[in-house]
């Protein structure tokens, strides 16, 4: 593949005006990251969700800020020209408009991020314009916001009534008055992201679940390939079963090591017979 240019905000809303739909993945380290760009991917969000798929966690609360540094750090690396977002993680935000600012600013600063995200609706439209007038591009994130996901009632579907669909359509407007320059809508029923989507007038709507008829579409990698074990969303599609691949050469690797069929000699090095005579006398002196 050719070198890429940058992709830049610019871009993303040329696309958005020319009918292309925007490709959004998360990842979380360099050689997803390289192969992601290679791949022609637009956006790369190092997502809070590294600590339920990278690290173990039953959810993502327990991620910190020099976690998503971290991780933010080896995607830029393996993806120079992609449009990089970090993930804001819980508590990094939310106290208060100096906490958010100094923050974001981390992940453009240390990890060489394009924009950050930041979940929240009505109430953290305060924050986005504080981070905004920083001179710092942020997306929003509404519908199912895994950082209240207790709050919520749960993993699913967000906005399916009249009353709380309005609430997230109005959120929607109030972060794009704040100046949010996106939004992702996760686990929201179609009408209600088409109609978020064409209500926007200077605002990229992204999907996670919410159908088609957004800007674009966000996935996550690990449940596109099948590599997190604990469930697997419907909202997904299974792109490949990288992990059904990965499970079976595991098996194998331990057969063969336990039936002494690896390695074979084309897998190690040998030593002349000079050098190890040599070797040998010089052990017995």
């Amino acid at each position: 593949m050719a070198e890429r240019k940058k992709v830049t905000i610019q871009n993303l809303f040329q696309k958005v005006a020319n009918k292309i739909p925007i490709t959004w993945l998360t990842c979380y380290d360099y050689p997803t990251a390289y192969l992601q760009e290679q791949a022609g991917i637009d956006m790369i969000l190092v997502g809070d969700s590294l600590g339920m798929t990278m690290l173990g966690y039953d959810s993502t609360l327990p991620v910190t800020m020099d976690d998503m540094i971290r991780h933010s750090q080896a995607v830029r690396r393996g993806a120079p020209n992609v449009f990089l977002v970090g993930d804001m993680p819980y508590m990094s935000y939310q106290p208060s408009n100096e906490t958010a600012i100094r923050n974001a600013g981390r992940f453009m600063a240390e990890a060489g991020c394009d924009a950050i995200k930041l979940e929240g609706g009505v109430e953290m439209a305060e924050r986005i314009h504080a981070i905004v007038s920083a001179g710092i591009p942020a997306i929003g994130h509404l519908g199912l916001t895994p950082q209240s996901v207790s709050a919520l009632g749960g993993f699913r579907l967000q906005g399916k009534g009249a009353a709380q669909a309005k609430k997230i359509a109005d959120s929607a407007k109030a972060l794009e008055e704040a100046g949010a320059f996106m939004i992702l809508l996760e686990l929201v029923p179609d009408r209600l992201c088409k109609l978020i989507t064409e209500r926007a007038k200077n605002c990229i709507i992204m999907s996670l679940g919410s159908g088609p008829h957004a800007h674009g579409q966000l996935l996550i990698y690990h449940d596109m390939f099948g590599l997190y074990p604990k469930f697997k969303p419907k909202m997904a599609k299974v792109f490949g079963e990288a992990g059904k691949v990965i499970l079976e050469g595991l098996q194998s690797y331990v057969a063969e090591v336990t039936e002494h069929q690896f390695p074979q000699p084309e897998n190690w090095f040998g030593m002349p017979d000079e050098e190890y005579e040599e070797l040998l006398r010089m052990l017995e002196s």
